[in-house]
């Protein structure tokens, strides 16, 4: 098991957001590492600002250059480069249906709840999004419901972004009410990473008020490593799940943080211990600055199958693939033969 951080566990998440680390050097000093191998990487954080919560850094390991949740989030030289088919809209989502709403699957809708998330993936698909277009706030989310309730084919909402447990409880709790009032919906659907970098964004208050809620609720985390499940994120993740709350997680393959069995297989058991399932795992999205990131297709398969011969089918992950105007994720064939 991986002991409670070292953090205090009472600071509301509101303060630890304004308690994260905003440069690279501020994070490799906490972690007694010298900035200077790093120091030509360093000015990438110009490309994607540097977010990093306490508590998530307090899950790394201290004077280790190559821990696996450092390396998600620290700026590196490799973000420079401009490879071939890495592009800033992987998925082709930069026009969308309405300003913060994507309608890309035929019942399903994403809203883009807030723009801003809590720590800044270096690998994520929307790091060049153009939020200030697509988060109309509290105040903008009419036409959303409208478009909506226009729609009888609509059965569920994602709540996405940037991060949708950014917003507060109470902004959360209006547009559900709003969402309730909808007849042929049916699932509210929220993907976050923010539980798992400050695990006290799992409030009581928005608990009760999903497990309230007509709508049948889905929490669809995104960890990459079992590094990132602490015994306090498992307890609010456990408390959730008691509530009825559906909790589901969907991870990145990435070189040099996942890319081994040894590595997925912890992952799945430490999801499961939490209460949680494998849901996807996904092939990195060819988003411009990430490309250091890529797992080659004939690895990810390997992996895949060697998790088979580990694992029970319920926590292998779905290896998949977005493909910008397809109808869903695409699941990428794992070429198996009988033996």
């Amino acid at each position: 098991m991986i002991p409670l951080n070292g953090g205090d566990l009472h600071i509301p998440w509101q303060k630890e957001l304004a308690r994260a680390f905003t440069t690279p050097e501020q994070l490799l000093d906490y972690l007694g590492l010298d900035a200077a191998p790093w120091q030509p990487g360093l000015a990438a954080r110009r490309l994607f600002p540097m977010r990093v919560p306490r508590p998530f850094a307090d899950k790394m390991e201290k004077g280790n250059p190559r821990d696996p949740l450092l390396r998600q989030v620290l700026p590196l030289v490799e973000e420079f480069a401009e490879v071939p088919g890495f592009v800033t809209d992987p998925l082709d989502e930069h026009d969308s249906a309405l300003p913060g709403l994507l309608h890309k699957y035929r019942s399903r809708v994403l809203l883009v709840l807030r723009g801003g998330c809590a720590v800044n993936c270096r690998y994520c698909f929307r790091r060049h999004f153009p939020y200030a277009d697509n988060s109309p706030g509290q105040g903008g989310w009419q036409p959303a419901i409208d478009y909506i309730a226009a729609h009888p084919e609509i059965n569920e909402v994602i709540l996405s972004g940037g991060d949708p447990l950014m917003a507060r409880d109470e902004h959360i709790a209006a547009l559900l009410d709003e969402l309730e009032g909808i007849a042929h919906l049916r699932r509210l659907r929220i993907h976050s990473r923010l539980p798992v970098v400050i695990p006290a964004r799992l409030t009581d208050r928005l608990r009760d008020r999903l497990a309230q809620s007509r709508l049948r609720p889905v929490l669809v985390l995104h960890v990459n490593h079992a590094h990132e499940v602490d015994d306090y994120l498992a307890s609010r993740l456990h408390s959730w799940q008691r509530a009825g709350i559906t909790l589901l997680n969907q991870s990145v393959l990435l070189a040099g943080v996942n890319d081994t069995a040894d590595a997925l297989e912890a992952l799945s058991e430490r999801l499961f211990e939490a209460g949680v399932l494998p849901y996807y795992l996904h092939q990195l999205d060819k988003v411009a600055g990430a490309a250091h990131f890529a797992v080659s297709d004939e690895h990810a398969r390997a992996l895949i199958s060697e998790l088979l011969s580990r694992l029970p089918g319920f926590l292998v992950p779905r290896l998949v693939r977005e493909i910008g105007g397809e109808h869903s994720k695409t699941p990428l064939d794992l070429h198996l033969e009988p033996r």
